[in-house]
Order: structure tokens, then C-alpha cells, then sequence
């Protein structure tokens, strides 16, 4: 989240709520806003670490806000953070781990494994898939977003079945 909050304040100046907003309006439905709590919590990290500044800003018949922009450094870290590669395919699969050891303790089969596996993939499938459904057409941004995780699912099926081929 650090980086997406980074993101936005290149943009603009904002505060906490106005970050949170933006959030939903660029990702929609399929992308879970973090609480305004969370968001609160990072910039205050982000402060610390020299990323971003906050600006008091007093409001009649309100509690004063503050307004945060980003600094130097947060460029800098932003910067680096576009550029970087993001991490591929994961290795250390809890999964997997508990596929090969649990039948090994005696506390599970492997196919009872795979198949509550599938279960799970596949129910996760059809929320995304009512979820696209729900999603107004018009927003790009969160069907592409949508269509990745269902990608992401259908190799995960594709796995669990080749783990079924050739595991014992």
C-alpha cells in the first residue's frame, strides 16, 4: 500500500480520506480499499521515513486534517519502485507444502488435500465471476483486474491437477 499511497500523492497533495477515495475510484469493487485506519498508519510510516510531509490545514467547525505531499525521497522511492520487476511465480507454496508433508505425518491425503483444494479455487472462481458481473463495463481498470486473478486461479487448477498426476 506504501507505494500506491506514494502514487497518488505524485499526483496531488491529498489527505488520508481523499487517498482512500481514490483508491476505490481507481480500482473499484475489485480491489479491496485498505481501511482508512491502515491508510493512516502508512503515511504516518511514510512521514517517518522521510516520504512524504504533512501540512496542518484548519477547518471551521471541524477537526483540523492534515494534508500530505510527497518529498524527494518518496519520488526517489517511487521511482524505484516503477522500475523494478515485480515478483514472478512463487516458489514456497504453502500449499504444496502442506501437500507433500501432511500425507507424510499421517495427518491428511493427498487427495483430500487437492480436492478441498479445488473446491476453494473454484468457489473463489465464481465470486470473481459474479463480482465481473457486478462490475460496471465501463471500468476497465477493474475488469482487467478481475480477469487476472481468474487467470491466476485457472493455472492453480491446472496445477492441482498435474499434482494429482504425479504425486502418489
Amino acid at each position: 500500500m506504501r507505494q500506491s499511497l506514494l502514487a497518488l500523492l505524485a499526483k496531488e497533495p491529498a489527505h488520508g480520506y481523499e487517498l482512500k477515495q481514490a483508491l476505490e475510484a481507481i480500482f473499484g469493487s475489485a480491489y479491496p480499499s485498505p481501511n482508512i485506519g491502515q491508510i493512516y498508519v502508512t503515511l504516518g510510516r511514510l512521514e517517518k521515513d522521510g516520504h512524504v510531509r504533512s501540512v496542518g490545514v484548519e477547518q471551521s467547525n471541524r477537526p483540523n486534517k492534515k494534508v500530505y505531499y510527497i518529498t524527494a525521497a518518496g519520488l526517489e522511492t517511487l521511482q524505484a519502485w516503477a522500475e523494478e520487476p515485480t515478483e514472478g511465480p512463487r516458489v514456497r507454496d504453502e500449499f504444496f507444502m502442506k501437500l507433500v508433508l501432511a500425507p507424510m505425518t499421517g495427518l491428511s491425503d493427498r487427495m483430500a488435500l487437492i480436492n478441498r483444494q479445488r473446491r476453494h479455487y473454484l468457489s473463489l472462481m465464481r465470486e470473481l465471476g459474479e463480482l465481473a458481473e457486478r462490475t460496471d463495463p465501463g471500468d476497465r481498470v477493474a475488469l482487467l483486474l478481475i480477469e487476472g486473478a481468474m487467470l491466476h486461479l485457472q493455472a492453480d487448477l491446472d496445477w492441482l491437477e498435474r499434482c494429482q498426476e504425479e504425486l502418489p
